[in-house]
């Protein structure tokens, strides 16, 4: 089997565990990995289900983002989730950690889904200016309907298990990785019948019959994304869902993916991505020190820059000195602070007792003692 997925039987239940540090991501490596070994279990006589886990502190957490604008490398995701999906024995995702982008694509494809408590899952790729691209928008709205989906989908957020279990996302929420074999277990017992989201229509039923359903959704989740792609291209994917047949929906949705991943907005997001984690990490610094713990700062300069610093420190209940060459300059800073603080409380963002308890984090100075 490969390196970063292996398969163990225990007894009649087949095990495939994904284990690629830190996050699971979905490379060429992991998908063959995956499809292998789903190959190998189906193949497997003396197994009789099949429980799709993860090493380490989290399920498949996304896409190898590192390989877009390469060249693809096989297997596609589409076929390794086409496997999974056409196994003629059950396949059950046990999701611990989060469940993201392409590792959710993973778990939909699977025909059962259970998750420890602690779990999210989500389909955050409009925040790299991107749709799912590996069937997302065609299954999540066939597993909790068009409504959830689109506000998974175009918003971009994740939700936790509880509301998973609520909307059907998974079927049981378990203690830990044992939990997943017991499930697998309990299905072979029951002999239940598979349930693969490609064929089962009952959810968007409601949304083909009403399309205000839908499109009520939508606006309601568009209404903020004026000048940006992926929000509305994700909206016309999930469309498809209701409007098109599944393996129609499917390409249509490929081809949305391809062109935002060639989009100068979709790229710039991307590098907006990278960017911000590569800051994050600065040169010499051994990995696993801890941050010093900030208990006071002192920040030079009360405009626009300096201010919002400023707010920030304030927001995370540090106290601040922040100072100033004049008094002039100083008491236009703490002003601007003011103003921002109690608009924000005006619509309801902050408590209306916010503004003050901040701004009395704020010690204003004029020069250096």
């Amino acid at each position: 089997m490969s390196e970063v997925v292996k398969l163990e039987r225990h007894d009649e239940v087949g095990i495939v565990t994904v284990d690629s540090p830190p996050v699971n991501a979905l490379s060429a490596a992991v998908r063959g990995g995956i499809l292998e070994c789903i190959k190998a279990a189906v193949a497997d006589r003396a197994i009789k289900g099949i429980v799709l886990t993860c090493a380490g502190r989290t399920f498949m957490a996304g896409a190898d983002i590192t390989e877009f604008g390469k060249p693809p490398k096989p297997p596609a995701l589409n076929d390794v989730l086409a496997e999974i999906e056409n196994s003629p024995k059950p396949v059950v995702a046990a999701i611990h950690g989060t469940a993201l982008g392409g590792g959710l694509e993973v778990a939909l494809a699977c025909h059962f889904r259970v998750a420890v408590k602690e779990a999210k899952l989500g389909l955050p790729e409009v925040k790299l200016g991107l749709l799912p691209g590996a069937g997302g928008t065609q299954r999540l709205p066939r597993a909790v309907g068009p409504e959830l989906a689109v506000k998974m989908i175009v918003g971009g957020d994740p939700i936790g298990a509880a509301e998973a279990l609520k909307h059907g996302l998974i079927e049981e929420i378990i203690e830990g990785p044992a939990g997943g074999e017991a499930f697998v277990r309990k299905l072979i017992a029951e002999k239940r019948p598979l349930r693969r989201l490609r064929d089962d229509d009952s959810k968007i039923a409601a949304a083909k019959a009403d399309c205000s359903i839908f499109t009520n959704a939508v606006a309601a989740m568009t209404k903020k994304s004026r000048g940006l792609e992926a929000p509305f291209a994700a909206a016309d994917a999930v469309g498809y869902a209701i409007d098109l047949p599944f393996d129609e929906g499917l390409k249509k949705e490929r081809e949305g993916f391809l062109k935002l991943v060639a989009s100068d907005q979709s790229k710039a997001q991307r590098y907006a991505f990278f960017a911000e984690r590569e800051a994050n990490k600065i040169a010499g610094v051994p990995e696993g020190t801890k941050a010093r713990p900030v208990n006071r700062v002192a920040i030079l300069g009360a405009g626009t820059m300096g201010g919002g610093i400023a707010m920030s420190f304030a927001n995370a209940g540090v106290p601040v000195t922040l100072i100033e060459t004049g008094e002039e300059q100083l008491k236009r800073g703490m002003g601007v602070m003011q103003k921002n603080w109690e608009a924000t409380a005006a619509r309801g963002g902050i408590p209306a007792d916010a503004p003050a308890k901040r701004m009395a984090l704020i010690n204003g100075k004029v020069g250096i003692e």
